[in-house]
C-alpha cells in the first residue's frame, strides 16, 4: 500500500506548498487511516489538522483536494465527504495487494531495525520458586515483544536474568539449615524449597531473630562462605530444572540465562564510582543517592552491614551488557509495581553520566490477583502455571474428542490450544491493566480467544489442503467481503510497526482477532472450493495469504501454528 500512499502524501504536500504553506511527507503520512467501515473508503485524510495550517474549512479544503486525484491510476473514485476526503481503491489495487501479500516480502518491516541491537530483560525468576501464574506476564510479554523486535529486523539479546541474589536466599539457608535436609530436597524437589521458604515467613512473625539470621546469612554469601554457596547452587540447580520444562512447554528460549549472583565481583566498582564521582551519602549507616531534588526516595546502594541492594545490581548489569552489546535499547519487561525501582535506578545512572541510560526502557504490565489478592509466595496464595497449562490442555483435549474423536496428533494439539489459550489471555488486553484471575476467564475457548485464532488458522489451512492453486484470476473483480479481507491483510506491516514503537503486544493480538473475523465472514459468505475459474483460484489465493500472515501472528504472540484441530 505504500506506492498509493506516497502518491497522496506527494499531491497533498505540494497542493499545501502551493498555498504558501509546509507539510512534510512523514506528517502528511501520519494523517492518513482506514476508515472502520469500508463504505467510507479503503483509506481516508481528515482536513481537520490542514485547516489549522492554510486557514480554511476542512470541508473546503476537502473539496479542493478532490480535483487533484482526478486520472490518477490506482484509484476507483476520491470523495469528499464533510472534512474528509475517501480514496477507493479499484479491483486492480486489490489484486496487486494481494500478490504482494502472497510474495511474502517483508524487507519495509525488517529494514527498522536494521542494524540495531535490542537487549531484553524478561521473565527473571526468583530462584527456589516454582512458576506460578505471577510470572506469566513478564515471561510471555517479554517473549512477543522479543518477537516483535526480531520481525522488525533487530538483532535481539533475550536475557533471563535470575533473581538468584539477595536477602531471601539468606531465608533460604536459613530454612533449609532448621528445616529440611539434602535427602528432602533431592527428593522433592523445588515443592520443599517452597515449603520452608513460606514456613520461614510463618516463624519470622513469631521470631524477628530468624530475620537477622536470614541477613547474617546473605553476609556469608557475599563473603565466599563455601557451605553456604554449596546449599545455594544447590537451590539453583533445582530451580533452573523446573524452569527449563515451563520454557519448554511455552516454547521459549533464552540466548542468556544471567543472574544477579554474576555481578557480585562487578559491584564494588559500581559503589566506587558513586563515591568518586560524589553521589554516595550515607543515611543511619546506609549508603544512598538522594533522589530528593527529582521528587523520589532515595535509592539504596548498600545496607548498613555493607550487603548490596537490587539497584546496586541492577546498575552493574546494566553496565556490562552495553560493554558486551553496545545495545541501541535495553528493554526490561517487569511488573508496574516496580516502576519506582526503575525509575531510580535510571536516575542514578543518568546522574553518572552514562550517555546509554537515554536506551534503557521499562515496559510495566498489571499485577495479577487471585480472589481479590496479590499472588505471593511468601504467603503460598499461588496458582502454579503448570496447573494452570495442564487444566488447559486437559479442556483442549475434551473439546478435541468430541469434534474428532481419530485425530491420531490430538495430544499435540491439545497442548498447542491449550498452552495458547493461556498465553493469549495474557495478551489480549493493554498490558498495564490489573487482571484478576479467574478459571473460567482464562481457561475460555468461546469469543475472542487464542483457540479462535488457532481454529480460524486450521481451517484456512484446511482449505487449502483440499483446493488447488496456481490458475489465474488476472481479471477477477473482488466483492466486498474479499476486499475487506484484503484491506486487513495488508495492515500487517504497520500493526507490527506500532507494536514495536509501544512495546505492546496485545497490538498484535486484537489485530489477529480481526484477522479472523474479515476471513470467517468471507468464509461463510464466498464459496471458496467448487466455484471453478478464476473466483475459485483467487479464493484459494486469499486463503493462502490469510493462513500465512495469521500464521505470522501466531509467531509473534508465542503460540503455536495448528494446521488442523
Amino acid at each position: 500500500m505504500n506506492g498509493i500512499k506516497n502518491t497522496i502524501c506527494k499531491l497533498v504536500c505540494d497542493y499545501v506548498a502551493g498555498k504558501g504553506a509546509e507539510l512534510t511527507a512523514e506528517n502528511a503520512l501520519a494523517l492518513l487511516e482506514t476508515p472502520a467501515d469500508s463504505k467510507l473508503g479503503d483509506l481516508a485524510l481528515p482536513c481537520f489538522k490542514l485547516s489549522r495550517v492554510l486557514r480554511n474549512r476542512p470541508d473546503a479544503i476537502a473539496q479542493e483536494l478532490v480535483g487533484l486525484f482526478d486520472g490518477v491510476d490506482g484509484f476507483e473514485r476520491v470523495e469528499a465527504v464533510g472534512g474528509y476526503l475517501n480514496f477507493f481503491f479499484g479491483s486492480g489495487k486489490y489484486l496487486s495487494d494481494l500478490q504482494k501479500l502472497l510474495n511474502d516480502d517483508y524487507s519495509e518491516l525488517e529494514e527498522c531495525g536494521k542494524g540495531k541491537t535490542v537487549v531484553l530483560d524478561f521473565s527473571s525468576p526468583n530462584i527456589a520458586k516454582r512458576f506460578h501464574l505471577g510470572h506469566l506476564g513478564t515471561t510471555v510479554i517479554g517473549n512477543a515483544v522479543r518477537n516483535i523486535f526480531d520481525a522488525c529486523g533487530y538483532k535481539t539479546v533475550s536475557i533471563n536474568y535470575l533473581g538468584d541474589w539477595g536477602t531471601q536466599n539468606g531465608k533460604q539457608i536459613v530454612a533449609f539449615k532448621k528445616w529440611s535436609s539434602r535427602e528432602q530436597l533431592e527428593r522433592e524437589g523445588i515443592k520443599e524449597l517452597e515449603r520452608i521458604y513460606v514456613l520461614f515467613g510463618k516463624e519470622a512473625e513469631k521470631d524477628p531473630s530468624l530475620n537477622d539470621q536470614a541477613r547474617a546469612a546473605f553476609r556469608e554469601l557475599e563473603s565466599g562462605n563455601e557451605e553456604y554457596l554449596e546449599i545455594w547452587r544447590l537451590f539453583k540447580e533445582i530451580s533452573m530444572r523446573e524452569y527449563t520444562q515451563t520454557y519448554k512447554r511455552l516454547g521459549i528460549e533464552f540466548d542468556v540465562w544471567g543472574g544477579e549472583s554474576f555481578y557480585t565481583d562487578k559491584m564494588p566498582a559500581i559503589v566506587e564510582e558513586l563515591r568518586e564521582k560524589q553521589l554516595l551519602k550515607l543515611d543511619e549507616g546506609a549508603s544512598i543517592v538522594d533522589l530528593s531534588e527529582y521528587n523520589m526516595p532515595p535509592a539504596l546502594i548498600l545496607k548498613r552491614d555493607g550487603t548490596t541492594l537490587y539497584p546496586t545490581r541492577d546498575i552493574a548489569a546494566a553496565q556490562d551488557r552495553y560493554n558486551e552489546y553496545s545495545f541501541d535499547k535495553c528493554v526490561y519487561v517487569t511488573s508496574a509495581g516496580q516502576s519506582l525501582h526503575f525509575a531510580q535506578w535510571f536516575k542514578v545512572t543518568e546522574l553518572m553520566g552514562k550517555d546509554w541510560v537515554k536506551d534503557l526502557v521499562h515496559v510495566p504490565y498489571g499485577t495479577m490477583s487471585f480472589g481479590g489478592e496479590k499472588l505471593a509466595s511468601r504467603t503460598g496464595n499461588i496458582i502454579l502455571l503448570n496447573d494452570v497449562f495442564d487444566e488447559a490442555v486437559a479442556k483442549a483435549r475434551a473439546i478435541i474428542e468430541e469434534k474428532n474423536v481419530a485425530n491420531e496428533n490430538k495430544e499435540a494439539i491439545s497442548e498447542a490450544v491449550g498452552i495458547g489459550a493461556v498465553v493469549f489471555s495474557a495478551l489480549a488486553n493493554s498490558r498495564i491493566k490489573d487482571t484478576n484471575f479467574t478459571w473460567e476467564g482464562t481457561l475460555s475457548f468461546e469469543g475472542n480467544t487464542g483457540p479462535y485464532v488457532q481454529y480460524t488458522y486450521a481451517r484456512a489451512a484446511s482449505v487449502l489442503r483440499r483446493g488447488t492453486q496456481g490458475g489465474d484470476y488476472s481479471s477477477y473483480t473482488p466483492v466486498s467481503e474479499e476486499t475487506e479481507l484484503i484491506r486487513k491483510l495488508s495492515e500487517f506491516v504497520d500493526t507490527v510497526k506500532r507494536a514495536a514503537n509501544e512495546y505492546e503486544p496485545s497490538i498484535i493480538s486484537r489485530y489477529a482477532l480481526s484477522i479472523c473475523t474479515c476471513f470467517n465472514q468471507f468464509y461463510h459468505n464466498c464459496r471458496i472450493l467448487g466455484t471453478g475459474g478464476e473466483a475459485e483460484q483467487f479464493r484459494l489465493a486469499l486463503t493462502s495469504a490469510t493462513r500465512s500472515i495469521l500464521g505470522r501472528c501466531l509467531d509473534l504472540l508465542g503460540m503455536k501454528r495448528t494446521e488442523e484441530i
